[in-house]
C-alpha cells in the first residue's frame, strides 16, 4: 500500500501542512480535525477511504501540528479558518467544484461554517459530535455557557489569554493529552482554577485502548513543539464568531448531512441536545439532514475509537452522491 503523502501548501497567507492519499482526480474528502487533535486523528479514515476510491485530504488546521501558527488570537476566527480551507481546495483540487467533507469536534463547527458560507463547494457532509446550533441573535454564546456551567467550565477557563497556559505549563504535555483523550465522563469538563483537571498531577492516567502508545507519542511530539495556545485560540473567538456571523442569522445548512455522535460524548449529553436532535429542531435547521447515528458506549473521539464503523458510515453515505 502506498504511503500517505505530506506537503506544505501556501494558502490564505499561511503555510498549511496537508496529509493526503488517493488517486489524483478521485472524489475528494476533506477531513477537518478538532482539539486537541491533528490531521493524524484521521489516519484510519485516510487509509480506508483512499482504498475505496476517494482522495483523502487532511490538513493540520491553522496553529496545529506542522501548519503555521499566527501570533494573535484574533487570527483564529471562523472566517480565517474557512478561508484557509477554501484556498486549500482551490490549490489541491482545482478541478472539483464540490467535495465531500467530514468534521469532528471543532472541525465539525468549522464544517458547519463552511456549509453556511460556501455551500456551493460541498457535495455532502458527515459531521461528528457537535450539532449545528443556529445563531441566537439576543445572547452571546459565552454568557449562555457560563450561565449553564459556571466559570470552571473548560471553555470559560480557556478565555483569559495566558491563564490556562500557565496552569498547563505545570503539567506535562503528555499528561494534558492523556487527560483529554481518556475523558469518558458524559458530563461537562471542568478545569477548576489552579487545580488542573481536578485531581493530583501525579495520578495515573491510562491511555484508552484505541490509542496505542506509539500513536499517542505522535500527538505528544507535535504538541510539545507547538504548545496548546493556537488550539485554545479557536475557543477565544467564540463570541467574535457570533459577531461576525450576524449576516447568517436564521440561515439553514443546505447540503446533505449525516450526523454521528457517541452516547457517552459530553456534547451529546449537554443540556437540551437530545431533545434538539429528537424533537425536530436539528432537522428544521438542517433540512437536508438524512440520518442521525447515536453509537452506544462510544465517547467523544469516535472516529478513533470505532474507526471501522465510522469508515463504513462515511462510505455508505457518500456513495449515494
Amino acid at each position: 500500500m502506498s504511503e500517505i503523502r505530506h506537503r506544505t501548501v501556501h494558502v490564505n497567507g499561511i503555510d498549511m501542512h496537508v496529509a493526503e492519499k488517493g488517486e489524483e482526480g478521485a472524489p475528494v474528502i476533506l477531513f477537518i480535525h478538532g482539539f486537541p487533535e491533528l490531521w493524524y486523528s484521521w489516519r484510519h479514515q485516510i487509509e480506508a477511504l483512499s482504498a475505496l476510491g476517494y482522495r483523502a485530504v487532511a490538513p493540520d488546521l491553522r496553529g496545529y501540528g506542522d501548519t503555521e501558527a499566527p501570533a494573535t488570537a484574533a487570527e483564529y476566527t471562523c472566517l480565517h479558518v474557512v478561508g484557509d480551507l477554501v484556498a486549500l481546495l482551490d490549490a489541491v483540487a482545482p478541478d472539483q467544484d464540490k467535495i465531500f467533507v467530514v468534521g469532528h469536534d471543532w472541525g465539525a463547527m468549522i464544517a458547519w461554517y463552511l456549509c453556511q458560507f460556501r455551500p456551493d463547494r460541498v457535495k455532502a457532509l458527515i459531521n461528528m459530535s457537535v450539532v449545528f446550533n443556529p445563531r441566537n441573535p439576543t445572547r452571546k454564546p459565552l454568557e449562555t455557557m457560563e450561565a449553564f456551567y459556571g466559570p470552571d467550565y473548560y471553555i470559560c477557563r480557556f478565555q483569559e489569554p495566558g491563564e490556562i497556559e500557565d496552569e498547563f505549563a505545570r503539567l506535562s504535555t503528555e499528561t494534558i493529552l492523556k487527560e483529554f483523550f481518556s475523558y469518558r465522563n458524559p458530563g461537562p469538563l471542568f478545569l477548576p482554577k489552579g487545580k488542573g483537571f481536578g485531581h493530583s498531577p501525579d495520578a495515573q492516567i491510562t491511555l484508552p485502548s484505541w490509542l496505542p502508545k506509539e500513536e499517542f507519542n505522535y500527538y505528544c511530539t507535535k504538541y510539545e513543539k507547538k504548545g496548546f495556545t493556537s488550539g485554545i485560540n479557536y475557543y477565544r473567538n467564540i463570541d467574535k464568531n457570533w459577531e461576525l456571523t450576524a449576516p447568517w442569522t436564521g440561515s439553514q445548512i443546505k447540503v446533505p448531512v449525516k450526523f454521528i455522535v457517541g452516547d457517552q460524548d459530553l456534547t451529546y449529553n449537554s443540556p437540551g441536545t437530545k431533545d434538539y436532535i429528537n424533537k425536530g429542531g436539528f432537522k428544521k435547521n438542517v433540512p437536508f439532514l438524512q440520518e442521525v447515528v447515536v453509537m452506544e458506549g462510544v465517547a467523544h473521539f469516535l472516529n478513533q475509537e470505532k474507526p471501522d464503523e465510522i469508515n463504513k458510515h462515511i462510505h455508505d453515505f457518500f456513495q449515494k452522491f
